[in-house]
């Protein structure tokens, strides 16, 4: 397998492949494992959908973490870079419409996550009542909030995004408690992100000082301010994007001035006899319609200066009866008893094999 990935020009070997896969053939493949950090705290604590990053335990527990993942591969010559998590949940998407402020006011009493929700709460209100014009709770006082065991957003706000961020500041401009109750959850999602990627990539970097911190791999654009923090503090911003076009999510990564890496994209081809009811990314008629949308999507997202890759998910189709998940789409390469799809793996090798030129003839160069 690594040598038939190498000779259509691919480098690299992405998330959770084996190991073996990228150090058994003629040519290194890099490897780009994730470390699962915040994901196993979650796991830990068992009541969370975001690591309390402020427990005093998830510090303590990344780090040990970290050790057990990447120390011993830091000095490993076949290592790309490490990713932290993958496709964390910072806002509004698919998976459902909770801020993360409104998920730490909702952990349980004493919580470390829920006495930081409250405290920024309360830094930003001159009192209760003000807080409470916004947030229209039954509470009565702060303690009372406290105390509270399931705080209900007033609003419901739209997924981040180029056109959804434009809704967004058309219906705060309408009403200035939807805009007061948006800035409260923006400016707590970015102080979680910075204190998030400042523990891990440190815990990371402890670990293994020798090899690239490849971000959280972003399952949507999460909101600014995560994005600001992430580029603080990652050398590469990575994310998962199943559009037909990645430019515009490129754009938004790429305002941070770190170098982005697109970590998961994909296509399915509604004749492979798979049935493509679950997973990620558009349906398309046929092999050759997923060629040529392969093609595009690279060439745009060649065209931008701050790529430095991108990912294919993935090598083989899913069985027919679903995975683990349910997932049970034409993402392979070949099929599930290793029948390569032609017209897509010719595309791929031509693409990759031509990817630094058409990188560096769509990039201006310095003067």
């Amino acid at each position: 397998m690594s040598d038939r990935l190498a000779s259509w020009q691919f480098n690299t070997v992405g998330c959770w492949s084996d190991d073996l896969v990228a150090s058994s053939g003629s040519q290194l493949l890099a490897a780009t494992p994730t470390a699962a950090l915040g994901a196993s705290f979650r796991l830990h604590r068992r009541d969370q959908v975001f690591p309390d990053v402020f427990d005093p335990e998830f510090s303590a527990h990344i780090r040990a973490s970290a050790n057990l993942r990447c120390r011993h591969r830091r000095n490993d010559p076949g290592l790309l870079g490490t990713f932290i998590d993958n496709e964390l949940y910072w806002s509004p998407d698919w998976r459902g419409t909770d801020e993360l402020l409104t998920l730490f006011l909702n952990l349980p009493s004493r919580r470390p996550g829920k006495v930081a929700a409250l405290s920024s709460l309360q830094a930003h209100y001159r009192d209760f009542a003000h807080f409470n014009a916004v947030w229209r709770t039954q509470a009565r006082s702060w303690e009372e909030l406290g105390r509270i065991e399931h705080v209900v957003a007033p609003f419901v706000r739209l997924r981040p995004g180029v056109l959804n961020d434009a809704l967004e500041t058309k219906a705060n401009l309408a009403d200035p408690a939807r805009e007061a109750f948006s800035a409260d959850c923006d400016a707590f999602v970015a102080v979680v992100a910075d204190k998030y990627f400042e523990l891990c990539v440190s815990a990371i970097r402890a670990a293994d000082p020798n090899h690239l911190v490849l971000g959280s791999r972003f399952g949507y654009q999460p909101p600014a301010g995560v994005i600001a923090a992430a580029g603080r503090h990652l050398d590469v911003i990575s994310f998962n994007c199943y559009e037909f076009d990645p430019g515009p999510a490129i754009d938004a990564y790429a305002a941070t001035g770190k170098p982005c890496l697109i970590s998961e994209f994909s296509f399915r081809g509604d004749d492979a006899g798979l049935p493509n009811t679950k997973g990620a990314g558009p349906r398309l008629a046929t092999q050759l319609d997923r060629a040529l949308a392969f093609e595009g999507y690279v060439a745009a997202a060649l065209s931008k200066p701050n790529l430095v890759g991108y990912h294919w998910f993935e090598h083989a189709d899913q069985p027919a009866q679903g995975r683990f998940d349910g997932e049970d789409s034409n993402f392979g390469m070949v099929t599930i008893d290793d029948r390569v799809y032609h017209e897509l793996t010719k595309t791929m090798t031509q693409v990759n094999a031509a990817a630094e030129r058409i990188h560096a003839a769509a990039v201006p160069a310095l003067v």
